[in-house]
């Protein structure tokens, strides 16, 4: 069970939540008065909201205690499932063929760069793509956009919608003639209502919206791919105690590792950039640290080579490393083209 599911006032929750308790394990080995300290309550309220807790631990807890563990999986039926599962195309052939065919469900994949690089531009194509008919080589899906910047911007959505429709049009001569007419409804306004969008404007929204998602996406069940547009936002302010953001960005990211692999979904953060110090001088690096690195399946980085936009695959556990050109038109992510080119910013 979840801390804000706990009968206890919003206050409280709040107050739980902001100190990086979020589920009743986290509560479970606390005395009163480090809770206290810690939430800047009496020791009383402290002792009323463990023994809340306590008691909600064991209603949650199946059977009388006794956990139940789910039989193995083989690992071939691993592998079966992971070819049963189609990729995401980013709509840049060089692209997909690095990430090993588009993006991939069941895993969390970071995506970082600098700012006018296309991390917006990227995760609006994927929150497009997603919806793309499985007749298309599509998912036919969903898509959850969360964004903590404000930088969402409907009109855009709507202009990579209507070029991905064009996109499967000029496809049609090379599909069955039989489904081409029921396919060739589709319209961009049904890819716009295809796109759950939520807006966060702090860090404790963040954590609660990361605990809310599992039981919104058990209700929206064709949702396969969750976009955070950024991760990084709301945690590069305002934090003092490296130790509680660390804490708390742990909690994140193993909610949205057992997300993708109970849902068979995608998970996609976007990561902004930092400055480190490295061997000497400056250099940049992609923000949260070392640690949060980690907390991915895979992880792309978007850089400048000259004039050109490029994906590099930094880590992965089943991809090798890779770069590929890019670019953004007006129609959303496609093949590097000469006249879309900018100044180098990395």
């Amino acid at each position: 069970m979840e801390v804000g599911r706990l009968p206890i006032s919003a206050s409280q929750r709040g107050k739980l939540i902001s100190a990086g308790y979020t589920t009743l394990s986290s509560l479970s080995s606390l005395s009163p008065s480090d809770l206290a300290l810690d939430l800047r309550i009496s020791e009383n309220e402290a002792a009323e909201i463990l023994k809340v807790a306590s008691l909600g631990s064991r209603l949650d807890e199946p059977e009388g205690g006794r956990a139940i563990v789910n039989g193995a999986q083989t690992a071939w039926d691993m592998l079966h499932e992971d070819e049963m599962f189609p990729r995401i195309t980013t709509s840049c052939l060089d692209l997909d063929n690095v990430l090993g065919g588009g993006i991939n469900c069941k895993e969390v994949t970071e995506i970082g760069g600098v700012p006018g690089i296309g991390k917006t531009q990227l995760g609006i194509q994927l929150a497009v793509n997603v919806q793309i008919p499985v007749d298309y080589g599509g998912l036919g899906a969903k898509a959850i956009y969360i964004d903590t910047e404000g930088s969402f911007m409907v009109e855009r959505v709507l202009q990579i919608a209507e070029a991905c429709i064009e996109d499967m049009t000029e496809c049609n001569g090379l599909l069955r003639k039989d489904f081409q007419a029921g396919q060739l409804k589709m319209h961009p306004n049904n890819i716009l209502e295809n796109i759950f969008y939520f807006r966060v404007c702090s860090y404790t929204e963040q954590i609660a919206l990361t605990n809310y998602l599992d039981k919104f996406i058990s209700e929206h069940k064709d949702v396969k791919v969750v976009i955070v547009d950024s991760v990084t936002f709301h945690f590069r302010q305002d934090f003092d105690d490296m130790a509680l953001r660390t804490r708390l960005l742990s909690g994140i990211a193993l909610k949205l590792m057992k997300l993708a692999k109970e849902h068979g979904l995608a998970v996609v953060l976007l990561n902004q950039v930092t400055t480190k110090y490295i061997e000497g001088s400056f250099q940049l690096t992609l923000a949260l640290g070392d640690s949060w690195s980690h907390s991915c399946t895979n992880r792309v980085i978007l850089y400048w080579n000259g004039n050109e936009r490029y994906a590099y695959i930094d880590k992965s556990p089943s991809l090798r490393s890779a770069s590929a050109p890019y670019s953004v038109t007006s129609k959303g992510i496609r093949n590097s083209a000469s006249n879309c080119k900018r100044i180098r910013m990395m």
